[in-house]
């Protein structure tokens, strides 16, 4: 019979796994529920934040420089893109977006590896999230109740932007008819750059936060993004809230199906899935269509 001090430990490596995935997932959530652009990229945005944190890190000597730095990368990057590219396909149809998003990423990916070669690379973690906690009889890394505590801070940041303020009115207006509001002056052009820069950001912060748990590496964005569109699937294409409880749920399926049945973890992921839509085709959250 499992222990409660097993059974505890379990459901924190649940929520900062979780907080790790919904870091990733509200960028994606936030570019499709607004946009309506599927971003194949996110993944190698993902991937970029975390080098450029791992690399400021490495010349300043500090790990909390890379919190600053890795959004600010992806979102830069994000926004040029959009501006730049996307911005000439919001006529079209999706699939346009779906084809130039998936050679962003291949190009990303091998200039990623180009810049900062096939090694693995790691970022060393300043001594207060080094150590470990004491929380019932056994010692915790303090770094995960970090993730913890992070993902919970930043998602109800998000919420209160998007649900109490007026940018949030804004992109929620944009998100229904995007006509209707340009013509009552908003500057829609601007609100697309800036909302597809954050959902970069969250993407490039999200990276750099899972470096100290599974190194950097060529190739993490790829891992990353079939999760992402698992859980996409799963919660409900652009719902924030199903992006969340889909990525506690996907986190819970993964954790203790590592720690009961390690062979049949991934597969249990999917089986969650395809659950979820036969039940529900639009996802727990989303619009059936």
């Amino acid at each position: 019979m499992i222990s409660w001090q097993v059974l505890l430990n379990l459901t924190l490596n649940t929520l900062a796994l979780a907080s790790l995935l919904a870091m990733l997932m509200m960028g994606l959530t936030l570019i499709f529920g607004i946009l309506r652009i599927m971003n194949f990229a996110h993944g190698a945005i993902y991937m970029l934040g975390a080098y450029c944190g791992i690399s400021a890190a490495a010349l300043l000597g500090t790990f909390w420089v890379g919190l600053l730095v890795a959004p600010f990368a992806a979102g830069l990057l994000g926004c040029i893109l959009e501006f730049t590219l996307l911005r000439r396909l919001y006529r079209r149809d999706g699939g346009s977006f779906l084809l130039i998003t998936f050679g962003l990423s291949l190009v990303l990916s091998e200039s990623i590896r180009l810049i900062w070669g096939p090694n693995t690379r790691d970022v060393e973690l300043p001594e207060i999230l080094s150590g470990v906690l004491w929380i019932g009889d056994e010692p915790y890394p303090a770094y995960r109740i970090f993730l913890i505590l992070w993902g919970i801070i930043v998602l109800l940041a998000l919420t209160y932007v998007f649900l109490r303020t007026r940018l949030g009115l804004l992109i929620r207006a944009i998100a229904q008819n995007a006509e209707m509001t340009q013509a009552l002056g908003i500057d829609v052009g601007l609100m697309r750059s800036l909302t597809f820069a954050v959902g970069c950001a969250f993407a490039g912060l999200g990276g750099y936060l899972a470096v100290p748990l599974i190194t950097g590496y060529i190739g993490m964005g790829g891992a990353a993004i079939i999760d992402s569109f698992v859980i996409v699937m799963i919660g409900g294409m652009g719902s924030l809230f199903g992006s969340v409880a889909a990525s506690v749920l996907v986190a819970l399926t993964q954790t203790f199906g590592n720690f009961y049945l390690p062979e049949l973890a991934l597969v249990a992921t999917y089986l969650l899935m395809i659950g979820v839509l036969l039940y529900r085709p639009g996802g727990l959250f989303g619009e059936q269509d």
